[in-house]
């Protein structure tokens, strides 16, 4: 088969089209269609901030672990990057923290930010995976990172926003609103020129990519409206977790189904786990550490959310003692960190030193 036609998806048409791709569009469409819930300002719901929060933010952290910790083959094809990077990470974290708070909560920030964009133009990288790398791929390329960093941009220059990515100022906020506009063509000139390229490519070729093009006008959907057009905590909580953290579970669950489904891990407990019957568990075990880490954080620091985790009450209040928080704050926040690091090596298609990409095929 030429390699140009080759299909594209990662585990099935229906598979990615319900789970990896069509999360922003479902959001959109539920901001949409319930307006008072979703663009209040603050996200006032315990509930909807247990799902939001917990359930997909935090869950879909800890589902790494089916990548590395729990998957001693992976571990020991470079145990220095996973038991050393830990410990180098948090040590940082402390000092940033110990230098003044606002230096770690800034770098946590603009941490995510490169997470969160490069899970994108990674999701891209798979969709284009069987199309020859040339011109044409390049403008893919720059049209997801302008589909994510107009917005970032944007909220940068307007020097502030009604919310905040982790905690306040948070961002370092240019408020320069005159270059806006201009960003604003420059965008637009760039989505057009993608559209261009499209309408090239499919009248050469006779096909479309339609997995890719479904995944960059996601991304420039949610990006927008999450973060330029409503500019709510609500809906940009909404647009971003699930957006983010339900394809990437979606992610480690294929994989690890796949994985498992070949007799290429030797560890039975994992085996089961990825099987469909026992999806719970897969989630469950990622909701207890989820929960467990959110109730640190909620006795230890935040103390805002009583109904969901009524023990962290009788957690001592030590918030007042800086070099006691200099050293929890970086703790709580290394399977964040961790996350954030170890995600730029495990799936990665060029020097793929964990050979996941045959899983693809």
């Amino acid at each position: 088969m030429d390699k140009q036609l080759k299909p594209n998806w990662i585990r099935s048409a229906g598979y990615d089209l319900l789970f990896i791709l069509s999360p922003p569009f479902i959001c959109l469409l539920l901001i949409f269609s319930f307006p008072s819930l979703f663009r209040a300002d603050e996200l006032h719901s315990e509930w909807l901030w247990f799902f939001l929060i917990v359930v997909i933010d935090v869950g879909h952290v800890y589902s790494t672990i089916y990548r590395t910790y729990f998957d001693k083959n992976t571990i020991n094809k470079n145990k220095t990057l996973f038991y050393l990077s830990p410990l180098l990470i948090y040590i940082i974290g402390v000092v940033l923290h110990s230098i003044n708070p606002i230096f770690f909560w800034r770098a946590m920030a603009y941490l995510a930010v490169f997470h969160f964009i490069r899970q994108q133009y990674g999701f891209l990288r798979l969709y284009t995976r069987n199309e020859e790398n040339n011109f044409y791929k390049k403008i893919d390329s720059i049209i997801i990172y302008a589909s994510t960093l107009y917005p970032i941009l944007v909220w940068h220059l307007k020097g502030k926003q009604l919310f905040d990515w982790f905690i306040e100022n948070d961002f370092i906020y240019i408020n320069f609103p005159e270059a806006i506009p201009f960003l604003s063509v420059l965008y637009i000139a760039l989505l057009v020129l993608y559209l261009l390229k499209e309408i090239i490519v499919c009248i050469k070729l006779g096909k479309i990519n339609l997995p890719k093009n479904i995944l960059i006008a996601g991304t420039a959907l949610s990006w927008y409206f999450g973060i330029v057009y409503f500019e709510g905590d609500i809906t940009f909580t909404l647009l971003n977790v699930v957006s983010h953290g339900i394809p990437y579970y979606s992610l480690v669950w294929a994989y690890g189904n796949k994985k498992s489904g070949d007799n290429t891990t030797d560890i039975q407990w994992l085996k089961r786990v990825f099987k469909p019957v026992n999806l719970l568990l897969f989630i469950g075990v990622l909701l207890i550490l989820a929960y467990a880490e959110e109730m640190l954080w909620d006795g230890l620091v935040w103390k805002e959310h009583l109904t969901i985790f009524p023990f962290s009450s009788f957690f001592p209040n030590i918030i007042d003692s800086k070099i006691f928080m200099s050293l929890l704050i970086p703790l709580l926040s290394l399977p964040q960190l961790v996350h954030y690091f170890i995600d730029g090596f495990i799936w990665k298609l060029k020097n793929d030193t964990f050979e996941w990409s045959a899983f693809l095929r």
